[in-house]
């Protein structure tokens, strides 16, 4: 890992993020949504972190998670 010039340690590269299981806020002044995550890091480490959302993209990721859901029913139905 590398130094800054400040001698704060660079994070490794981050390989995926997760949601942590807290309630998304939403702002309605800012017009925005907030998501607590956790990003994780090629070396093992993890760092929280918010990631922001506008409202279209949330309407974009609840229509897509609906999508997700039905598929993952369609999988469950077709397993019987």
């Amino acid at each position: 890992m590398q130094e800054t010039p400040t001698g704060q340690s660079m994070w490794a590269s981050v390989t995926h993020a997760t949601p942590l299981k807290r309630d998304a806020a939403y702002d309605h002044r800012a017009q925005q949504a907030a998501l607590d995550i956790e990003l994780h890091h090629t070396d093992g480490r993890t760092v929280q972190a918010v990631l922001v959302l506008t409202p279209d993209q949330v309407e974009l990721y609840a229509i897509q998670f609906e999508q997700l859901i039905a598929k993952r029913e369609q999988a469950r139905q077709a397993g019987r």
